[in-house]
């Protein structure tokens, strides 16, 4: 990053009130972060949707393939905007960590209800998806991050699979994809909406999706990969064959195909460790995807889970992100809020391990994120050819050479990752292969 820039965003920082580092803050930036982590243009505003779903199978009630009932899905859904105000900073009160129990306060750039720009042409609409279990404001330092270059972005609290009503697992594999589309859709309605905030404000016909773990295996499904047979009929996984409607090859699997969904980042996606897809599930991916995972994931796998995921989707332009050493947290969560540092009465595990890696500092690799999905959404999302240059890398960071000249201009043999600081492209791998 050059020094202009690093200044540049510290004082935006200062002005806002910001902080580099302390308490719950989601918006940190580190001095060695890649160039495309600092926050955009746009000040940030926020806001809160209910959402409900109607006629859905209640997969927690169903007891065989003769009785699906149904019932309103309620989604709670974080919107983050490009706003028309000045002021930046604001707070996210009553968030729950991961015990379900604890409320903290988290702190960014966005402000509450702050009135919407008003662009000549609308923004491109980015979807996120948690983790099982999670919330909404896991990924909310890439939401703001996001909205502030001129995105406008959804989180999803996904009923039966946040902190406060973690339930049966079956209903977070039924319903991942479906929630992912119904959001869509609800954004085009509301884009068309003159009563609502949206209207003119977000072009849901070209969307991104975010999806972490189960978010990720959510996105995966959405972007094409129909899962196995046998994955439906697992005994523990979703009861009375209520996810053949996911199934490679099948009516439903193909109808629940969107083409306004354009790109898709898919961070540690859980399935293939457990058999959910294969060679002809894979194949059907037919989206650009970018998958980021830690080389030692213990929960969705890296070999023979990210890694074979993004080895087997053979159909599209696909990237692959890895953190060497890292493990399930790579990429994803925001820094473990100060409370979580304690232990708790309910879980046999200290809050924090939910949020944070033995090895590598959340913060550093929520920055690295923050670089790779600009780069990444603004090739594929917003048609801008030059970040390309950010992903056209050296595979191994390590590999990189960085060697200039005394005023700065580039040698012939620098091949160190751009947008990168000298010295701080180290332990990570971007793989990309192209589709047939």
């Amino acid at each position: 990053m050059k020094i202009r820039t690093i200044i540049g965003v510290m004082a935006v920082m200062m002005t806002s009130g910001t902080v580099l580092a302390a308490g719950n803050r989601v918006d940190g930036l580190r001095p060695d972060a890649p160039e495309l982590a600092a926050p955009g243009e746009y000040a940030i505003g926020v806001r809160t949707l209910d959402l409900v779903n109607k006629g859905q199978i209640d997969i927690l009630k169903v007891k065989n393939a003769a009785n699906l009932p149904s019932y309103d899905r309620p989604l709670t859904v974080e919107i983050w905007y490009p706003s028309d105000g000045a002021k930046r900073g604001g707070q996210y009160d009553g968030v729950y960590l991961r015990d379900g129990k604890t409320q903290v306060t988290l702190y960014g750039q966005a402000v509450r209800d702050a009135a919407p720009a008003k662009p000549s042409a609308a923004f491109p609409l980015v979807i996120i998806s948690h983790g099982y279990p999670g919330n909404r404001f896991l990924l909310s330092h890439l939401g703001e991050n996001l909205a502030s270059k001129g995105y406008v972005v959804a989180s999803i609290d996904h009923t039966d699979s946040t902190y406060r009503d973690k339930a049966a697992f079956g209903s977070t594999l039924v319903n991942r994809a479906l929630d992912q589309k119904f959001v869509l859709d609800e954004m085009a309605r509301l884009s068309a909406d003159k009563s609502s905030f949206l209207n003119g404000l977000v072009d849901a016909s070209t969307t991104g999706l975010v999806g972490y773990s189960m978010g990720a295996y959510g996105s995966v499904i959405t972007a094409g990969g129909g899962v196995t047979k046998a994955s439906t009929e697992y005994p523990w996984a979703a009861p009375a064959g209520t996810l053949k409607r996911m199934m490679a090859g099948s009516k439903e699997h193909e109808a629940l195909m969107d083409d306004r969904f354009k790109a898709f980042v898919s961070i540690a996606p859980w399935g293939m460790n457990t058999g959910f897809w294969d060679a002809k599930g894979l194949a059907g991916i037919r989206k650009p995807i970018f998958f980021m995972a830690g080389s030692v994931d213990d929960v969705a796998g890296y070999e023979k889970g990210t890694r074979a995921i993004f080895k087997g989707a053979v159909n599209t332009d696909r990237y692959l992100l890895t953190f060497i050493n890292a493990n399930h947290n790579a990429a994803a969560p925001i820094p473990a809020p100060e409370e979580s540092w304690k232990p708790v009465d309910n879980l046999p595990f200290t809050p924090f391990a939910h949020y944070a890696d033995p090895v590598w500092d959340t913060l550093r690799m929520n920055n690295i994120t923050q670089h790779f999905v600009t780069a990444y959404f603004g090739k594929y999302l917003k048609g801008k050819t030059e970040m390309g240059a950010y992903l056209d890398l050296v595979e191994n960071s390590n590999d990189g050479v960085f060697a200039t000249e005394k005023d700065g201009s580039l040698k012939p043999e620098h091949t160190y990752w751009k947008g990168f600081g000298k010295r701080t492209a180290k332990g990570l791998r971007l793989e990309y292969l192209t589709g047939k």
